[in-house]
């Protein structure tokens, strides 16, 4: 223990009180005190000026809460979640916690089949409820400690799922009318969570996913989203980009330039843009895939720097990605401040 040594080495020595002067002790009092004075005043002097340093400006307001349970299925939109390290979670309901897989645990995600957009997944009283369009409601247990634990890969990663069993997995291939056998998984608090610095540097080595492509928490303007709609002539709406704060009240792409924000008491920081791909061209109301449209619009006017092409190659930019620095609570309504120093 701590104490232990500290007090044999006292016993060892004379007590200081029984030889010493009174003026002796009085002496090394002052000076102690003094000390420690110092010492505040030096914290109170820093802690003023790190107050003073930072300046927090309001950029716009949480228009929006998404938070998709099934990797690639429909949104929940909420009026408040709580902002963790790992992500958005309303309720019993984390984001991207659940995830349709291959047999041989590769994931399967609206890219491959477009229809899991329209696939609702929430949690009732400890069941898992999974709808679908013409489907029956299907309910299952969320804890499921029995059974299997699949070794799943997301773009090349290795990350455990707790098999949702054999009654999800028909749900699943019958509402794709799949060829082949899809098992539904879920990630679970205890399991070994994916890196993101792992396969994108600019991430810090703590921060921590389940199945979202990279980082926890996307954010996304509705003025941005406007202005793809405005040129390509057509109303587009958020949740085809699949964010999780929705930030209205400001520019387009203001959200570009947000290095560190602050909403109620959670602070957020930019990590990277958020790198588009064909997923973009799904309909959320439909399940339909363009074939084209938006990636072709955003192509156009959306692309990186060229000094910064090695890390999104040829994906046009739409959107922010963001690491959670203090979680907290969040709610549609809140304001948002841009955090500078």
């Amino acid at each position: 223990m701590h104490g232990s040594p500290k007090s044999e080495r006292t016993s060892k020595m004379e007590p200081i009180s029984a030889v010493k002067p009174w003026t002796h002790n009085k002496s090394t009092l002052l000076l102690v005190g003094g000390a420690a004075a110092a010492v505040a005043v030096a914290l109170g002097v820093g802690y003023k000026y790190l107050r003073k340093s930072e300046r927090l400006l309001r950029v716009g307001v949480v228009s929006q809460l998404l938070v998709h349970p099934l990797k690639s299925g429909k949104a929940a939109s909420v009026p408040v979640a709580e902002c963790l390290k790992m992500g958005l979670k309303y309720g019993q309901t984390p984001d991207r916690h659940w995830m349709v897989v291959t047999e041989d645990g590769h994931m399967v995600t609206g890219r491959q089949e477009p229809r899991l957009v329209l696939v609702s997944l929430t949690c009732e009283g400890g069941d898992v409820c999974l709808n679908g369009p013409d489907m029956a409601e299907l309910r299952f247990p969320v804890k499921q400690p029995d059974n299997t634990l699949l070794d799943c890969r997301v773009f090349g990663a290795d990350i455990p799922g707790r098999d949702c069993g054999d009654e999800a997995s028909r749900w699943l291939v019958r509402y794709l009318k799949a060829k082949k056998t899809y098992r539904l998984v879920q990630f679970e608090p205890h399991m070994r969570a994916r890196r993101p610095a792992d396969t994108e540097s600019v991430y810090f080595p703590d921060d921590k996913v389940a199945y979202p492509d990279s980082g926890p928490v996307m954010l996304l303007s509705e003025a941005s989203v406007k202005d793809l709609s405005d040129k390509m002539n057509k109303d587009l709406t958020v949740e085809r980009f699949r964010p999780n704060i929705v930030i209205g009240d400001c520019e387009a792409f203001a959200e570009d330039s947000w290095e560190e924000i602050q909403i109620g008491s959670v602070r957020l920081r930019r990590v990277m843009s958020c790198g588009r791909c064909i997923f973009t061209m799904v309909d959320p109301k439909t399940g339909i895939s363009s074939r084209k449209e938006p990636l072709a619009t955003l192509k156009s006017y959306r692309m990186c720097k060229p000094e910064e092409k090695h890390i999104y190659k040829s994906a046009p930019l739409f959107g922010q990605l963001l690491s959670v620095e203090k979680p907290g609570v969040i709610q549609v309504g809140d304001l948002v401040y841009q955090v500078s120093r």
